[in-house]
């Protein structure tokens, strides 16, 4: 059976990132798409890990030539998925799990119906102020761009196939993990065989 292309998004600060990980490492079939980026790495990130870091020539150059299965310009930067390790990991029976946002995944949709996309909602909107101001990544302008940002995305939400409430890591994984088996039991999943 062909592996699931799951959409992971949700506000700035919300625990995507924690949560992908943490699901990659509860389910060895899961593959975590790296994304491309015009931002300048934060302190620890690595290029090939965290992100492709490539200057702004060279990722239009990757939209012009079709290399990528998403991409939008968020707070001043571009962003993309690669195509091409997706739809490997895809055909290799892995899950290729996307953490990337709202306008990102909108495009994925459209381009690939059968992506299953879920939204992650922070408890509260005081909890995620304090999320992001516990980060100590960004300037408090950027905070506030963040947050005024994550008030837009939200209205995205009707958009998307599940919503998960990240108020704690264990529990929106759990949640995850059982929206990945109610999609591999749909029966439009099966290739079914004549006899």
């Amino acid at each position: 059976m062909q592996g699931l292309l799951l959409v992971i998004s949700g506000p700035s600060g919300v625990g995507k990132g924690t949560i992908c990980r943490v699901l990659s490492q509860r389910l060895p079939n899961v593959y975590l798409s790296v994304s491309a980026t015009t931002r300048a790495p934060r302190p620890g990130e690595l290029d090939g890990k965290d992100y492709y870091f490539i200057d702004e020539p060279q990722f239009i150059k990757m939209i012009n030539n079709n290399e990528l299965l998403e991409w939008a310009k968020v707070y001043r930067y571009y962003y993309g998925t690669p195509r091409r390790p997706v739809f490997n990991a895809l055909d290799e029976g892995r899950h290729a799990v996307l953490e990337i946002d709202v306008q990102g995944g909108l495009q994925v949709k459209r381009r690939a119906p059968d992506a299953v996309l879920i939204f992650i909602v922070p408890p509260s909107q005081e909890e995620l102020r304090c999320r992001l101001l516990k980060r100590n990544t960004d300037a408090a302008d950027e905070i506030e761009e963040r947050l005024a940002w994550a008030s837009r995305e939200m209205a995205a939400l009707k958009e998307y196939d599940y919503a998960v409430i990240n108020d704690r890591v264990e529990d929106a994984v759990a949640k995850i993990e059982a929206i990945i088996t109610a999609e591999q039991c749909r029966v439009r999943r099966f290739a079914l065989k004549e006899e």
